[in-house]
Order: structure tokens, then sequence, then C-alpha cells
């Protein structure tokens, strides 16, 4: 098993720290892990994106050039990212903000209204989360068990009363996840 992961989005959106869960979670899993972060000077606001290698044997490299799956949480990593999917790959993004749909038919294609169900549910600051959920939903890399102790782990105790608010929006995703669309 070899996952080779992109997600990006702006800075503030959670990128990086949906990838150092889902990095983590597979350490906790016994798999092999690296996670790469990427930000400007900007940070907050600017452009962010990180990529995880999840494997079941030794990875060679950090760097990627292509992807299983992309997950993008705005339209420039969507304009930056799908054409680096691999063909047969598995593109999702949060439909919030995108203004060009997906074009490529040799990859699929996960739509999900994060941002919308957030706000819903009253969960503003666990769009990620519930994107991961989703990407669980597609592709079940890790457990959502393994998740949980990732959070557990990685998030400050001052926030540990959220966890179940996480829990809670980590399944939204998973259950929002329709079949895919070329």
């Amino acid at each position: 098993m070899l996952h080779e992961i992109i997600i990006a989005g702006f800075g503030g959106q959670g990128v990086l720290s949906m990838g150092k869960i889902l990095a983590y979670a597979g350490v906790m899993n016994g798999k092999e892990v690296t996670w790469l972060p990427s930000y400007g000077p900007e940070q907050r606001g600017g452009t962010s994106n990180v990529t995880v290698v999840i494997s079941d044997e030794k990875i060679s490299s950090p760097v990627v050039g292509s992807f299983d799956i992309a997950i993008v949480l705005n339209q420039p990593s969507l304009d930056k990212f799908e054409p680096m999917v691999k063909s047969g790959g598995k593109l999702l993004y949060d439909t919030y903000g995108i203004t060009r749909q997906p074009t490529r038919t040799d990859i699929d294609h996960f739509p999900i209204d994060a941002t919308q169900m957030a706000v819903d549910n009253n969960m503003q600051k666990m769009v990620n989360t519930i994107v991961l959920g989703a990407l669980l939903g597609i592709d079940a890399i890790v457990t959502t068990d393994d998740v949980m102790h990732s959070l557990q782990k990685t998030l400050p105790q001052r926030y540990h009363h959220l966890l179940p608010a996480n829990e809670q929006a980590l399944l939204l995703g998973m259950q929002a996840i329709q079949q895919p669309q070329k």
C-alpha cells in the first residue's frame, strides 16, 4: 500500500494540521510516513500545502511529483494540483469558493460542501476535520480511531474538550461522500 497525498488551500484553513493528523495516524497504524509542508511567508491567507506519503514499505523521498489523492480547499489549489493527480487517482475538494469545476475525466472527483456543512452544524472551525472525514469515506487510509488518537496527541490539552465535536465532524464528512464524478 502506497498513498501519495497532497492537501492544499489557503493558510489558516487547517491544511498543515490536516496533514499532520493524517501522518500521525499513519505512524500509529505502523506505517512508514513522510510529512512535507510548504507555505509562503504570509502563511495565514497565503497558499499552503502539505505532502503526506503513507506506505507499508520504506519511503525513498518525501518529494512527490504526482499524487494518488489531491485534497483542495480553494480554487488556486484546484488549478495547480488537478493536473498533478495520477490517472485513476482521486480529487477531493470543498465546493466553497470553487469557480471552475475539475475537468479531467481520467480521475474520480469527490466534491463536498464542507464549509456549508460546518456552518449548518455550528462547526465553523472544523471544516478541515469534515474534509479529513470525507477522505476516510473515500479511502480508509487510516481508521477514525487512529485519527481521534492522533488528535488527542497533537491538539494542545486546552482543546481536548473539542474532541467529541471533532469526532462528529469526521463522521459527518465520511457520511457526506457520494459516488465519484468524472
